[in-house]
């Protein structure tokens, strides 16, 4: 039996969540990559730069260990929003990415699971081990993840859950159609069939 080694299991599924992130960056335009798809701004570029934050600040000073990184960025109230600036380039904010990566993963191999630091802005005093950090960033990143999963397909109608294995089945635009066709008419059907519901506007026009 594979003895399992817990650390190396949480590190390995934020890797997997990090890669997924840069990869819904691959081939877009300087403006796609920046572009906002939802009524409250989500864009890829955005949520890699959020992320990069997270790593800095969930790995380095929860635990004392403060990168140089966060230290030089600029201290001003647009800095870390999930947004580029036009001054930021797409290499820049992927550097700075995996540089919070690197740091991380340095933090994640010098302590214990159980070592002990502080989110003060969590409740019970902040104290908060590695574990639970590990476990947190990786949750957050699987989030923001699928929130680039939904943002990349409405750019260009690419999907897949990673480079190496889409994890979608064989299909074509044409069958997609007829899926989501299918799908929206199941849900008028629904509709109706429930008292009190209505459609929305997009079904009835």
């Amino acid at each position: 039996m594979t003895i399992s080694d817990p650390k190396a299991d949480l590190l390995d599924y934020l890797q997997g969540a990090r890669g997924a992130m840069l990869w819904k960056l691959d081939g877009l335009t300087e403006y796609d990559a920046r572009r906002p798809l939802t009524p409250t701004g989500t864009n890829l570029l955005g949520l890699v730069k959020h992320l990069a934050r997270g790593e800095f600040g969930y790995f380095g000073e929860t635990f004392g260990r403060p990168s140089d990184a966060v230290a030089r960025w600029p201290e001003d109230e647009q800095a870390w929003e999930t947004w580029a600036l036009p001054t930021e380039s797409r290499e820049s904010i992927i550097g700075l990415y995996r540089q919070a990566w690197a740091h991380a993963d340095a933090t994640i191999e010098a302590l214990p699971l159980d070592a002990v630091g502080r989110v003060p802005w969590w409740g019970d005093g902040g104290e908060v081990t590695l574990h639970q950090i590990l476990v947190h960033m990786t949750a957050e990143t699987q989030r923001h993840a699928g929130h680039a999963d939904i943002v990349r397909e409405l750019i260009d109608g690419a999907v897949g859950l990673l480079s190496t294995s889409t994890n979608m089945p064989p299909s074509d635009a044409a069958t997609w159609a007829a899926h989501r066709d299918m799908v929206e008419r199941n849900a008028q059907e629904a509709a109706r069939q429930r008292p009190g519901s209505t459609l929305s506007p997009a079904a009835t026009a």
